[in-house]
């Protein structure tokens, strides 16, 4: 596997067309941890985008006469947003209370490129929760156990296997805060005592501690490596993180690195992230340790390492629409959707297919630059858009020429104008309507094989 070359990550300057960028944060309380979210503003402005910081306490969004718009609080002006135009950049400080990550899934139904997703950002948050899906990658790790409650605490340390010193941590946590370093017994039963008095509800995990003098902080967006760094320990502590004053410098990666990077951005489903990861004794042959990854990464500490503009890099990677996906809604493979002018039917949605969807039709007739057909014992006419051959496997095996008109479909209560349709006669197929890959990217949904009306009922065939 070899190690990609940094011009290779940046996007083509000319011809990229300007986008609109939301950052999305907390108001800080210490202006210094706002450091990257004022970066992107001042590189967006730089780059002629449109740029709007949402100050997640009191923001809102708004839908009218067919826009939707995002307000700061007091803000009366607003901000445009639209799906096929518009990013948001999530900041770390939004994960704090879930009336924040709400309206993040209200930006999500806007239909607008997250970086990154509701789903990214609380499992990157749950040290635990992230630890399991890693492990479903089959990625390398710390041994870690959950501390189910203060009189539980030994069996977890047991199921590690390892001696003193430990790792604990809270479950949430970011640069290096409620990470403590335990050095005996005595010592990790008292801090579960204080710990406990202090807050009854309060999440822990432990894990083996792997001596190092360093640890490595890489930088993954939409699915290549910009960037990477060595951060030391801090002088008199055990933590290497910047914002606890580690020094930096840039760091090669080996292939096998990069490989395990890449997987651990993918298993938590992320477009821009950071990976933090300790070097095995042989990095050509054995695996990292992973240590986490973050879904809104710092940019101060890798920049200063690597002399690198991280942030224009992102900027430029999202001016391709290409890499601007928005956050799917699940379905089922049968759904319910209502067609014009005939009402709703039940649509199967095909995944392997990407050529034009189908819509049932009995004695379908083209004449001149019009076809006519018979669906639900209505006859209508339609203008012909074009034909198309397919090759009809399963029951039939032949080729046939097939009609495309345009319709208005409705699914989960959006409208989807002049979208194409090929006509047959699927009395044999069991549904009404197949619909596409093409269709479905506009919809913006994952099918789930095993289910079906996971969005809609039959209630209104019946």
């Amino acid at each position: 596997m070899r190690a990609p070359k940094f011009k290779e990550f940046i996007s083509e300057v000319k011809g990229i067309k300007k986008y609109r960028i939301i950052v999305v944060s907390a108001e800080p309380e210490n202006q210094k941890l706002f450091h990257t979210a004022q970066r992107i503003t001042d590189e967006s402005e730089k780059s002629g985008h449109s740029v709007y910081v949402v100050k997640v306490e009191g923001a809102f969004i708004d839908y009218e006469n067919g826009v939707y718009k995002i307000y700061n609080q007091g803000d009366k002006k607003g901000f445009e947003i639209n799906r096929s135009d518009t990013i948001a950049i999530v900041r770390g400080s939004v994960r704090l209370k879930k009336s924040y990550l709400d309206l993040i899934s209200r930006l999500e139904k806007t239909g607008v490129c997250m970086v990154n997703s509701r789903d990214t950002i609380e499992v990157s948050s749950d040290k635990y929760r992230s630890y399991v899906k890693l492990m479903d990658f089959g990625l390398t790790q710390p041994k870690t156990a959950l501390i189910p409650n203060k009189d539980n605490w030994r069996k977890a340390f047991e199921s590690l296997e390892t001696t003193y010193p430990i790792i604990m941590k809270t479950l949430e946590g970011s640069k290096g805060v409620g990470v403590l370093f335990i050095e005996s017994e005595r010592q990790i039963e008292s801090l579960i005592q204080l710990l406990y008095s202090q807050n009854e509800d309060i999440d822990l995990l432990i894990q083996e501690y792997i001596k190092t003098d360093g640890d490595i902080r890489v930088i993954v967006l939409g699915g290549k490596i910009i960037a990477s760094m060595k951060r030391s320990i801090v002088e008199g502590d055990f933590r290497s993180n910047v914002s606890q004053g580690a020094e930096v410098k840039e760091y090669e990666l080996s292939e096998l690195e990069i490989e395990q990077c890449l997987l651990t951005s993918k298993a938590i489903d992320g477009s821009w992230t950071a990976v933090d990861f300790i070097p095995s004794k042989n990095p050509k042959k054995d695996p990292p340790y992973i240590l986490e990854v973050n879904h809104s990464p710092g940019t101060e500490g890798i920049e200063k390492a690597t002399k690198k503009n991280i942030v224009k890099l992102v900027i430029e990677h999202f001016s391709n629409k290409q890499n601007r996906y928005s956050t799917p809604t699940q379905c089922g493979y049968l759904e319910t959707v209502s067609i014009k002018p005939w009402g709703d039917m039940v649509a199967k949605f095909d995944t392997g297919n990407s050529v034009y969807s189908v819509i049932h039709g009995e004695d379908t007739i083209i004449s001149g630059n019009k076809v006519s057909f018979t669906l639900m014992g209505k006859r209508k006419t339609f203008p012909l858009e074009k034909t198309y051959n397919v090759k009809v496997g399963s029951i039939r095996r032949h080729n046939e020429e097939r009609p495309v008109i345009k319709l208005d479909v409705e699914f989960a209560g959006s409208l989807y104008r002049e979208e194409l349709f090929g006509i047959d006669d699927r009395t044999e197929m069991g549904t009404e309507v197949l619909l596409t890959r093409r269709i479905m990217s506009d919809m913006n949904v994952l099918v789930n094989p095993a289910r079906k009306y996971v969005v809609t009922t039959k209630y209104s065939l019946e």
